[in-house]
């Protein structure tokens, strides 16, 4: 039996666990679990598994995370493939086949990067155990999805009923429906035969592509047409293919689920006896982190006074609660969150609303993190806004300059090099400097620690597309 390739799905809109996480910071890059990220856990997950190799497909806006993740964990035999706009998982999961067919490599074990599994204390299979009866079926043409058995009726998760026995721990399966309403959902959950669908499959690469030129082959051809004119490059190190925008975008907006697994003939399940969560609305992170005596799942600061069954998650200001009982409350720097549990699912409606009326809570947390490090911001008004950057040892941002904004930097800790133009400065804490409008400028940390400073930008606009870069060490020349 053949080893598994690892495919990680990285994609997301961070919009169900807002305001925690944003469209341009979703939760799988957020250290939720003992300081680790959801991501991080999924490569340590597969490394556990034998997944000497991986592919993560991501979107372009995610790529430095990706590939400071996999920097972090020694991750070399990995690649990344860059979706150029967001078109769901089956578009994803066919890039990552077309990439392994090419390779000659066989079985892809297909897994979302922001679901947390954990062995399950007593459980009967562990999941290395339900990953290699997956291969064996996998290597035999089935497509496998893995089975969890529901606790409830959730009417966000997919509904497998196994049929009869395919091999020991995998039966055909004999229905397979996605996102049921509640009633539903509900009727399956009686069945003693009925699983969730994980969201983890197992397939060739050869029958993942022979199943979707059956059932979608428009998105097929867009896939491969994209795949055919992408272009090599590297970020951090770490290989990273960009597939072709004008292809890609053709290809339909479906997921795996629903354009094959609902549909073939050739679908197995392997019920997997694993603590699973795909962690996917304020409702289910009880399920993750615990609760107390009185139903409370808390995480950070907060104290609850005659208060039960609450999600509260505080980032930063002591959340004080009396007389609360079946609320989400989510407190970040610029948003605050509060919600009935019973309707967490709905969380991902306020967003686009919240879309709809132009709000960068939307999208933006007030700290951004970059290749180089990370920037907060601190006041704006008319005309201004006041940033705290920092720049990690030894980075350095692109050489850049802006039509409509001048930048004044205040070094308050660390070692600064700034261009200005053909001059350079080097700049101590206490000591500042003044850009003009349209002057070229880059600033470095020539030194051991962390660069600190306070950037003040006045114009008549002041949005971060006003930036032409000309130089810049992370290959975003033209690029955000």
């Amino acid at each position: 039996m053949s080893e598994p390739t690892a495919v990680i799905l990285s994609g997301g809109s961070g919009t169900r666990l807002w305001p925690l996480s944003r469209t341009h910071f979703p939760k799988q890059f957020i250290p939720l679990m003992d300081g680790r990220s959801l991501f991080a856990r999924a490569l340590e997950q597969v490394r556990q598994l034998g997944c000497a190799r991986g592919v993560v497909v991501c979107n372009e806006a995610h790529r430095f995370f990706v590939a400071d993740e996999l920097r972090a964990a020694g991750a070399g035999d990995y690649r990344v493939l860059i979706e150029p706009v967001a078109r769901n998982t089956a578009p994803a999961t066919a890039l990552a086949a077309l990439a392994l067919e090419e390779s000659g490599e066989g079985t892809m074990l297909v897994l979302p990067s922001d679901h947390c599994i954990a062995a399950k204390a007593g459980g009967s299979t562990g999941f290395a155990d339900c990953v290699a009866r997956a291969s064996a079926a996998a290597e035999r043409g089935l497509l496998v999805t893995f089975g969890i058995r529901p606790g409830y009726a959730e009417t966000g998760y997919g509904y497998i009923i196994a049929g009869e026995a395919l091999d020991a721990g995998v039966y055909q399966v004999s229905e397979f429906t996605e996102k049921p309403g509640l009633e539903q959902a509900q009727g399956y959950v009686a069945r003693p035969n009925c699983y969730w669908n994980s969201g983890i499959f197992m397939f060739s690469a050869k029958t993942c592509l022979s199943e979707l030129a059956q059932h979608e082959p428009a998105l097929l051809e867009a896939c491969t047409e994209a795949w055919r004119r992408r272009q090599s490059d590297r970020i951090l190190d770490i290989p990273v293919e960009r597939v072709d925008d004008g292809s890609f975008a053709a290809s339909p907006d479906i997921s795996i689920d629903y354009a094959v697994m609902e549909r073939t003939a050739a679908a197995a399940v392997v019920p997997a006896d694993i603590e699973w969560s795909d962690v996917g609305s304020w409702g289910a992170f009880a399920g993750v982190f615990g609760c107390d005596a009185d139903g409370n799942s808390v995480v950070g600061d907060a104290v609850l006074q005659d208060s039960r069954d609450n999600v509260v998650y505080a980032s930063g200001r002591l959340v004080a609660a009396v007389g609360v009982s079946g609320h989400v409350i989510v407190e970040t720097p610029d948003a605050v969150l509060v919600a009935d549990r019973a309707m967490s699912q709905s969380v991902k409606q306020l967003v686009s609303r919240l879309k709809a009326d132009d709000r960068p809570e939307s999208d933006w947390p007030r700290k951004v993190q970059r290749p180089w490090g990370s920037y907060e911001s601190v006041d704006s008004g008319e005309g201004f806004q006041v940033k705290r950057i920092i720049v990690e040892p030894g980075q350095r941002l692109s050489l850049q300059s802006h039509r409509r904004r001048s930048e004044h930097w205040v070094v308050v800790r660390g070692l600064a090099r700034v261009t200005l133009d053909d001059e350079t400065l080097t700049l101590h804490p206490n000591q500042s400097v003044c850009i003009p409008i349209g002057v070229r400028h880059r600033l470095e940390n020539p030194g051991d620690e962390p660069l600190h400073l306070i950037e003040v930008q006045c114009g008549d606009y002041l949005g971060e597309d006003d930036i032409e870069r000309f130089e810049d060490a992370y290959g975003r020349t033209g690029k955000s």
